[in-house]
């Protein structure tokens, strides 16, 4: 089970009021939503290991060189520094969470996984394409789906809808879902753009016509080539919206598409039984920040887990 880790616990945070919090006062309802999260996720998918996939860098340079946009309302008003040219705009009460949540992944045991110069789509790419497992993706991030593949048995466990409406994505229920595959994910997200990410899209094309598109001509490139010749049968009206837009659609694919040949450390995502040294930390860090029942559940969970 791979987690896009920070998705969760933005959502966490905003679906668990800031009222609840540590007995010094710190915000700490993202750290029990996360944990409550993982909770539920281990009892109804059962994983063997669990990976915490991290953003090294939430906005890589490289990227924000092809599309300048990429990202840019999620970029903070304070001045950037040399360590983090774009600092992400993060709400005052879930900064300080984040320690926390890593403080407490890692005395569950799972490995805070994350590459430098990359987001975490690219460490759940590269992990979901190498796998030698069955693989469950949990994210509310609709680019990740061009990572579902059934003939390596890697699903998505969409949370866009939140935790009490979730979607496990395969080929067919994906298709089903947008009208196009797997295969064809990331050339429907360039078409179609993606306001939440600073994408553009072409304009003019949504994504009814992004799934027509694709399903006519296969592929992003198909539909280019399509375009550039005037004896193709195509609407006068996408044809020029796609000559418009190609320069976008050169460099769109590079930023939509996530790595999945990253060279990532060693680490050990099995789950079990935690140890005497680990017990004391999770007793340790549950009473600094009033984590109660969340942080029963969680270990239950996975206790739970290891133990089979």
């Amino acid at each position: 089970m791979l987690l896009d880790t920070a998705a969760l616990y933005f959502r966490a945070f905003y679906g668990v009021p800031d009222t609840v919090r540590g007995p010094d006062g710190t915000p700490v309802n993202a750290v029990r939503g996360l944990l409550d999260m993982i909770a539920r996720l281990s009892t109804e998918f059962g994983p063997t290991e669990i990976v915490a996939c991290w953003d090294n860098d939430w906005r890589p340079q490289w990227r924000v060189d092809l599309i300048p946009t990429y990202k840019t309302h999620r970029v903070a008003a304070e001045p950037a520094t040399d360590a983090d040219p774009a600092i992400e705009s993060v709400p005052d009460l879930l900064s300080p969470q984040v320690p926390i949540i890593r403080e407490v992944l890692d005395a569950l045991g799972i490995p805070i996984i994350g590459a430098a110069h990359h987001e975490a789509d690219d460490v759940i790419g590269t992990l979901a394409s190498h796998a030698s497992i069955s693989v469950d993706i949990v994210t509310g991030d609709r680019d990740l789906f061009q990572l579902v593949d059934d003939s390596r048995h890697v699903r998505v466990i969409y949370t866009g809808r939140g935790m009490s409406r979730l979607e496990t994505l395969t080929d067919a229920s994906l298709t089903a879902k947008t009208g196009v595959t797997p295969a064809q994910y990331a050339d429907f997200a360039v078409l179609r753009g993606d306001a939440s990410d600073g994408l553009p899209g072409v304009a003019g094309v949504g994504e009814k016509t992004a799934a027509i598109l694709l399903a006519s001509w296969g592929d992003l490139d198909g539909i280019v080539t399509a375009a550039s010749d005037p004896k193709t049968v195509m609407g006068a009206s996408v044809r020029s919206k796609i000559l418009a837009a190609t320069d976008y659609l050169t460099v769109a694919p590079a930023v939509v598409q996530v790595v999945r040949d990253l060279d990532l450390p060693a680490f050990d995502a099995r789950i079990r039984l935690s140890t005497p040294d680990q017990l004391a930390v999770l007793e340790r860090l549950s009473t600094e920040w009033g984590l109660g029942a969340s942080m029963t559940r969680a270990r239950e969970a996975l206790g739970t887990l290891a133990a089979t």
